[in-house]
C-alpha cells in the first residue's frame, strides 16, 4: 500500500501565501501522475493541480498564475505553492499519486498499478 503524507495546511490572509507538501511512501516503482485535488463543503471535487513524472504540468483556470506545483521524483514528494490567496482558495486540500507498485521480485520492474489519496489538510483564509 502507498501512503500519502500531507503537511502545511493552515490559516493565511487573503493576499498571503502557503505550501502544501505531500510524500507518498511504499513499494513504489514509479509515480506517473501525483498532484492536488480541493473540495469545500457543497461543492464538487475540483482538480488544482498535477504535475506529471516527464514535467508537464496542468493547472485549474482559479489557480493559474497563483500556484505552482514541483515534484521531486527522487523522493516521491509533490509540492504546491500558493501565492496570492483569495477566501475562494478556502478548502480542504488532497494530494493524490498514481504509479506502479514494484513487482513482487522486487523494485526492478513495475508491478500493478496503484491510486492513493492523502487524508486532506484544511486551508482557511481569512482576516
Amino acid at each position: 500500500q502507498v501512503q500519502l503524507v500531507e503537511s502545511g495546511g493552515g490559516l493565511a490572509q487573503p493576499g498571503g501565501s502557503l505550501r502544501l507538501s505531500c510524500a507518498a511512501a511504499g513499494s513504489i516503482f514509479t509515480i506517473n501522475d501525483m498532484g492536488w485535488y480541493r473540495q469545500d463543503p457543497g461543492k464538487e471535487r475540483e482538480l488544482v493541480a498535477r504535475r506529471d513524472s516527464g514535467g508537464g504540468s496542468y493547472y485549474s483556470s482559479s489557480v493559474t498564475g497563483r500556484f505552482t506545483v514541483s515534484r521531486v521524483n527522487a523522493d516521491n514528494t509533490v509540492y504546491l505553492q500558493m501565492n496570492a490567496l483569495k477566501p475562494e482558495d478556502a478548502a480542504v486540500y488532497y494530494c493524490y499519486a498514481i504509479g506502479y507498485y514494484c513487482s513482487a521480485s522486487g523494485c526492478d520492474r513495475p508491478g500493478p498499478q496503484f491510486e492513493s489519496w492523502g487524508q486532506g489538510t484544511l486551508v482557511t483564509v481569512s482576516e
